[in-house]
């Protein structure tokens, strides 16, 4: 098993990776290898619309996010973090993810995906709902955990004293784990479902 895990924050060592790493440290306990990367410093291009992805297969900004792909197709699940900014995820995360989704064409069904948010107070729910959806738009399965995948804390190191938030990221690591093995052994014995060829439905003709 193999973890690709984002960290979209732009400190290196702030509360969103002090909750990615309680659930680092669960994977690696159950043998589930890490591929941890911060994203959230970095100068990221929002994607451009050009659609030559649909051609070549990868992104024309020739960047991390190319990168990112082979990890992604790699790897049997992926988890996403951000801090909350106006009760959204960070800007520099979210241009990553839309061009990582979109140029990366290979298919993601059973991989799966889980976010993770942090703030200081709220927005998480907005920002959670926001990321999840590069999920489902690409059938990967959402891993839950005991509440919604958020921890708390403004400065970095607050998040420690959020018992609650990062207990809720044990439990979703473990979840995790158990779901992509489930996966796993589901694939051997039955293969992935069928797919049938997609149906594109224009709502203004």
């Amino acid at each position: 098993m193999k973890v690709l895990m984002l960290n979209g924050s732009p400190k290196d060592n702030g509360n969103t990776a002090a909750a990615l790493a309680e659930m680092k440290a669960v994977f690696e306990a159950q043998g589930v290898e890490v591929d941890y990367v911060h994203v959230g410093n970095l100068a990221i291009r929002g994607c451009t619309g050009c659609a030559s992805c649909f051609k070549t297969r990868k992104c024309v900004i020739d960047d991390i996010v190319n990168e990112l792909a082979l990890k992604l197709e790699a790897c049997d699940g992926m988890v996403v973090g951000s801090p909350v900014y106006y009760a959204s995820a960070n800007g520099t995360l979210i241009s990553l993810l839309d061009r990582l989704f979109y140029s990366a064409r290979f298919d993601k069904r059973m991989k799966v995906g889980a976010s993770v948010v942090v703030a200081r107070r709220g927005g998480c729910s907005a920002a959670f709902d926001q990321l999840n959806k590069y999920f489902t738009i690409s059938g990967m399965p959402l891993a839950s955990g005991q509440y919604w995948n958020s921890v708390h804390g403004a400065t970095p190191g607050q998040a420690a004293e959020d018992g609650e938030g990062l207990q809720g990221m044990r439990t979703l690591a473990n979840n995790m784990t158990f779901l992509m093995k489930s996966i796993a052994l589901g694939k051997q014995t039955f293969g992935l479902p069928e797919k049938e060829k997609s149906v594109w439905t224009n709502f203004i003709r």
